[in-house]
């Protein structure tokens, strides 16, 4: 297979998958070594295509209109990472990023796309594995998440929980 037909397999793959491709299993996939697809993925992105690597792997992201979305600053120490994480995706929302603002770099972000229990799960033991500190240690505690959640109802329960567990930035500061 020629490296444009393996590009336009990958994006066929990831087009179908329903969540994250990570690069390993593309690389086994396609007989190739995984930083062949790390180019293969910056080729594509340059021709045009929306494609996210995230701790779990490539996403394809799709056009909106999927969900009500919406952004929420949060304060808490690295210790409540958990039960914040929790809260959102047990009220049915995904948290789709993280995002603090850091006084030399400006804004830095990560790709979380976090949708259930075992995603959260997943990605606290990489986090441990890999020693890593959240991204909101460089902020004191506080950050933003972009969330997707079905409806309002959703979004405005899962707020209010994150409000009541302490969670939320205090808007009287």
């Amino acid at each position: 297979m020629d490296a444009k037909t393996r590009r336009e397999a990958i994006l066929e793959r990831l087009k179908k998958a329903g969540g994250p491709v990570p690069a390993a299993r593309l690389a086994a996939a396609f007989s190739v070594s995984r930083q062949i697809i790390v180019g293969d993925i910056a080729l594509l992105r340059v021709g045009g295509e929306t494609i996210t690597a995230t701790p779990k792997g490539y996403v394809l992201e799709r056009g909106g209109g999927e969900g009500y979305v919406h952004t929420i600053a949060c304060c808490h120490s690295s210790e409540d990472m958990e039960k914040e994480l929790l809260i959102l995706v047990d009220h049915g929302c995904t948290v789709e990023d993280v995002i603090v603002e850091h006084p030399v770099y400006g804004q830095i972000s990560g790709k979380l796309s976090l949708s259930s229990r075992y995603d959260v799960s997943a990605f606290l033991q990489m986090v441990s594995r890999a020693s890593a500190m959240p991204l909101s240690v460089l902020t004191g505690g506080i950050h933003l998440h972009t969330v997707t959640a079905p409806d309002e109802e959703h979004y405005r329960s899962a707020l209010d929980a994150l409000r009541e567990a302490g969670l939320l930035v205090d808007e009287n500061v």
